[in-house]
């Protein structure tokens, strides 16, 4: 018999001409398309031979969607995220009873007939004929699959997906086609495996394995006969035999589905009866997916890796193929989140900030040399629920990564003016007079021979924070004590040019991607970052010079139906930011701030540690950033809005009159890395001899100092500082002249928080 397939039915030759001869009998009805017997006999002979010859041979089988699985450097799970909720399992892992039910329930003939059901479509021809309307179709299991992948296909696409399931001639004639090919290449066995994979079955379950979890939080292998039955029968509408919303409706469709098995000899009359009395028995799990469902707290992490996932070209050329490759799922991504260092993290943020307070939080530590980011949280939760106090807004990040426009870093930029300068030749014990207060020194050479010069009728100002600041000072205790007008001279001394070339070595870039200005006041830490950026940068001085790019994706592999492939992942790049002197020297001078001078509360005790305070300018953000020889951490605190100052304020159930660096970020700071630093190595940073410049014996002082744009805490008369200079050629203007900008400076360019004749623009303190 050379006509017959092994596996029954007609060759693709016999079921076109049948198919084709059905077609012009029948008109309308087309291979199982339900229609009105009367009135619409659309298609003719000669059309449906054209159509059908028309079609392209092969039908394109995309991927299934699959769930995507995120996991820590443990391999432990953070969480899921999927586009639609699906685990591809073989056949010999579905129940039979779950086989036999969606056979008897929907293609009974299944094994008899080829792609298309010729009784089938006669029968439903007639049934509504005899109805006048629309009351039966005779769309075999087959075509379903083929439809269920047009569908796939169309993915969250409104309109696709109106076009892969409208009911129309073409469509069918399509549809059919490309199931009599399926069913040449397939077989029956891969056909239903495949059709239990794709098909739909309600509350954002896809596929058979995923229904079993959500209705009965069991595995399609272990389902019941009563389960089965239930499952085959929400097939046809999800919706209206929904179990967990129509018990009634679902339970008669099953007790329908049990019937049929029985009628067609898969079960016994009594087993069906039997299983008709049993309830529903439903242990629904609900849907988890996305970020939302990360464990420890780790949902903007989760979030970053997202991004990384969409932005980076190692995983697709353009955003639109990374997006569909993400969409499509199926990934097991291997981050390098640490769970310890995350649990740490989340439980100081716990502790010091509640998510309730009018200010917030964040964190982020990552592995010196390698770029790794260990751990990332805030205390604000994950969420889209506004009332509760949730956002997706990840503050540990900057603006293109899911993140905002930063927050000025205050002081903690100073280390990287101090590596730019003793990069450039200047010593550790380089002496300047640092008066309480002063106008920024005029002129200062910045890049492209341009200069900086200060405003000879209303010149910028600064002052340290306290009056009882006042120099000369050396840089070991200027950075101790975090003092201002130090670092304005030295930045005045060696130029603006040397420091934004060390931050750009360093990865210290604003975090709204806008370019750093050419202005001396960013020694006082005026750009906006963001707190892996400033983690990050840090990590560089721990490493002893060296900067690594962040990475938070270990390894990737993608299934597609039974086959695994590795991707490739972004990998850090290291450059030499410093020398290996220049880093030993600013970790000599850091472990002084956590020793004795602002940094003491965030100290580890017989652990080394370095790190740096910093507070803005009318306590609107406080940070501390620090690291041992193998972690770098920054903790940030404040109004992601920028509304409410840190002065008379109450944070994690204690009151503060005014909030600096040390203060708040640094515990937070010490408490997370003293976890994440548990059971770890203790590690010695490689120092060096600073000879003593033997300054004045003064008291400790506290951290920060008041910034150009405000005299008070009102900002008062910041409104007489809001501009403080402009760039002018090498060859124009002078010192006492009045200075010839090369070009205008837009409003806002420094990023002051002005409100009419208050807040002033400009530097800020630490």
């Amino acid at each position: 018999m050379p006509n017959k397939r092994s596996g029954g039915g007609l060759s693709p030759t016999q079921q076109a001409a049948k198919f084709l001869g059905v077609s012009v009998l029948a008109g309308a009805v087309l291979a199982g398309i339900a229609l009105p017997a009367v009135g619409a006999l659309g298609l003719a002979a000669k059309g449906s031979v054209e159509s059908f010859d028309e079609l392209p041979a092969n039908m394109k089988t995309p991927p299934l969607s699959q769930r995507t699985t995120i996991l820590d450097a443990d391999g432990g799970q953070i969480a899921t995220v999927y586009s639609r909720d699906r685990t591809v399992v073989p056949l010999k892992d579905i129940s039979p009873y779950m086989q036999k039910a969606i056979v008897a329930i929907e293609d009974s003939r299944f094994y008899q007939h080829g792609a298309v059901d010729l009784k089938g479509v006669l029968r439903a021809l007639n049934k509504n004929a005899q109805t006048g309307g629309v009351s039966e179709g005779a769309s075999t299991l087959t075509q379903q699959y083929v439809k269920n992948v047009f569908v796939e296909e169309a993915g969250d696409d409104p309109t696709k997906v109106a076009q892969a399931t409208q009911q129309t001639i073409g469509r069918k004639i399509r549809e059919l086609k490309y199931a009599i090919q399926v069913e040449e290449e397939l077989g029956k066995k891969k056909i239903l495996e495949n059709y239990l994979n794709i098909t739909f079955f309600g509350q954002q379950a896809y596929g058979v394995e995923a229904a079993a979890q959500r209705y009965f939080s069991r595995s399609a292998k272990d389902l019941s006969l009563e389960q089965s039955a239930l499952l085959a029968g929400i097939v046809q509408s999800p919706s209206r035999y929904d179990p967990v919303n129509d018990e009634a409706e679902a339970t008669k469709r099953r007790n329908t589905v049990l019937q049929r098995m029985a009628a067609v000899g898969d079960i016994s009359r009594a087993q069906a009866a039997e299983a008709m009395k049993a309830p529903l028995g439903l242990k629904v799990s609900k849907p988890k997916n996305g970020c939302i469902t990360a464990v420890k707290g780790a949902g903007f992490f989760c979030d970053y890796v997202r991004e990384v996932f969409l932005t980076d070209p190692v995983f697709g050329k353009t955003k639109e193929q990374r997006a569909k490759v993400w969409n499509q799922g199926g990934l097991t991504i291997r981050t390098t989140m640490d769970p310890q260092a995350q649990d740490a993290a989340q439980r100081s943020i716990k502790e010091h900030v509640y998510k309730s307070d009018e200010v917030a939080t964040a964190a982020t530590l990552v592995q010196p040399g390698t770029g790794k980011v260990l751990a990332m949280g805030q205390s604000r939760p994950y969420g889209v629920d506004t009332k509760k106090g949730e956002t997706t807004l990840n503050l540990s990040v900057d603006d293109h990564m899911g993140g905002g426009m930063g927050y000025q870093p205050g002081s903690t930029f100073k280390p990287i003016v101090a590596a730019a300068a003793i990069e450039d030749g200047m010593p550790a014990n380089k002496v300047y007079s640092s008066p309480y207060q002063m106008a920024y020194p005029s002129p200062v050479s910045a890049c492209d021979d341009k200069r900086w010069v200060n405003d000879p009728a209303n010149p910028a100002k600064l002052e340290n924070e306290n009056s009882s600041e006042v120099g000369p000072y050396d840089m070991r205790e200027a950075t101790a004590k975090s003092v201002n007008t130090y670092y304005v001279q030295m930045i005045s001394d060696i130029g603006i040019c040397p420091v934004t070339t060390m931050a750009k070595k360093m990865g210290v870039v604003r975090a709204d991607g806008d370019k750093m200005p050419q202005v001396p006041s960013i020694a006082l830490g005026t750009q906006e970052m963001s707190p892996l950026t400033m983690a990050n940068a840090y990590a560089t001085f721990a490493s002893r010079g060296m900067y690594c790019t962040p990475v938070a994706i270990e390894s990737a592999s993608r299934r597609v139906g039974d086959k695994t492939t590795s991707l490739q992942v972004p990998k850090s790049t290291c450059s030499r930011a410093m020398s290996e002197n220049t880093a030993d020297t600013i970790n000599t001078l850091l472990k002084g701030v956590v020793e004795d001078g602002t940094g003491k509360k965030a100290g580890l005790g017989s652990r080394p540690s370095a790190g740096k305070t910093g507070t803005t300018d009318e306590r609107y953000a406080a940070w501390f950033v620090g690291y041992t020889p193998n972690m770098a951490g920054a903790v940030w605190v404040g109004d992601p809005a920028h509304k409410r100052k840190m002065s008379g304020i109450t944070i994690g159930g204690r009151s503060y009159g005014k909030v600096f660096g040390g203060e708040v970020p640094g515990p937070i700071w010490g408490d997370m890395m003293s976890g994440a630093l548990e059971g770890k190595p203790v590690e010695n940073f490689n120092t060096v001899h600073i000879p003593d410049s033997k300054p004045r014996d003064r008291g400790d002082g506290d951290d920060g100092g008041r910034g150009d744009g405000g005299n008070d805490d009102d900002g008062g008369n910041g409104g007489n500082d809001g501009f403080i200079g402009g760039l002018v050629g090498g060859n124009n203007g002078g010192g006492g002249g009045e200075p010839t900008p090369s070009f205008s400076i837009p409003e806002g360019f420094f990023r002051g928080q002005g409100n009419g004749g208050g807040n002033g623009n400009g530097g800020r303190f630490g």
